[in-house]
């Protein structure tokens, strides 16, 4: 369960390459990611409704106009990642593009989110939302496709990017999968079946989560991103580029064991809330 805004989330970070034409422009843990195209640059999450001004300084510092910023995408719709939105919108006239159901949350500044009332989730300001997306849609701009995979359970519109992307230095032609997960965490919250005259936290949200682990385990990755800096090992593997280079994003086995524990923690909880219910129906 989250409270307040950790230290680290609003800690600023150097921007820096990791393809040819993406780059990491959150803060320490808080990720963002720019994709630079001819036509203009996409720019995934917005974080907390604080972050727009680093974000938008560690585009300028890469060189990049922050007008040139012509779509907006979000993992998902809680203000760690959201909350920016409007402004990012206001600053740069970016459209931004949604996974349904989450589309609506953003709308309402988080308002409606599920998870409102436990002390999880906190409101910010509404974003208009521009297009709304279903599960295997594609972003274009510029010739740069992303294709979005709704992985339910942690937000019920949480989505998982992917696209191809060209390491520097290697053979020209020769394209890595690159995969930003958007979200996979349960927190003590999250009310996965019904119990003691509650319902699930909504409809099908064991099933999304199930779905989720399955769908990511589905998906060729070598590049491994995510939401959080600390999902994928970000600061460690930072500190081994000096000596790997641009290799050091290539993480399969990481990627693999992430999912892994985190299909563990998710069965451990629904296995305990599901033997709680059966208690309290006896």
């Amino acid at each position: 369960m989250r409270t307040q805004v950790k230290a680290i989330w609003t800690t600023p970070l150097a921007p820096f390459r990791i393809a040819d034409n993406l780059y990491y422009v959150g803060s320490q843990d808080l990720a963002a990611y720019l994709v630079t195209t001819p036509k203009g640059n996409i720019l995934i999450n917005a974080n907390l409704p604080s972050s727009p001004a680093q974000i938008k300084t560690s585009v300028e510092q890469l060189g990049f106009r922050w007008k040139d910023t012509k779509i907006l995408l979000v993992g998902q719709a809680h203000m760690d990642h959201a909350g920016g939105a409007a402004q990012i919108e206001r600053e740069t006239g970016a459209q931004l593009k949604v996974m349904e159901y989450d589309a609506e949350v953003m709308q309402a500044g988080g308002g409606n989110d599920f998870l409102m009332g436990t002390g999880s989730v906190q409101p910010y300001s509404p974003a208009r939302v521009d297009a709304v997306l279903h599960d295997g849609d594609t972003v274009s701009l510029g010739g740069v496709v992303l294709t979005a995979h709704r992985t339910g359970g942690h937000t019920r519109g949480c989505t998982t990017w992917t696209m191809r992307v060209h390491l520097p230095g290697e053979p020209a032609g020769k394209l890595r999968d690159v995969v930003i997960v958007g979200g996979y965490t349960q927190w003590s919250d999250y009310r996965l079946v019904p119990s003691h005259g509650r319902a699930a936290s909504y409809p099908g949200i064991a099933e999304d989560f199930q779905h989720t682990f399955d769908t990511l385990r589905k998906l060729p990755c070598e590049v491994f991103l995510a939401d959080h800096g600390e999902h994928f090992g970000m600061l460690a593997k930072m500190n081994r580029m000096a000596k790997e280079g641009d290799a050091v994003w290539i993480d399969p086995d990481g990627y693999r064991a992430v999912i892994d524990a985190g299909e563990a923690s998710f069965q451990k909880a629904l296995a305990e809330q599901q033997k709680a219910a059966a208690s309290a129906t006896r």
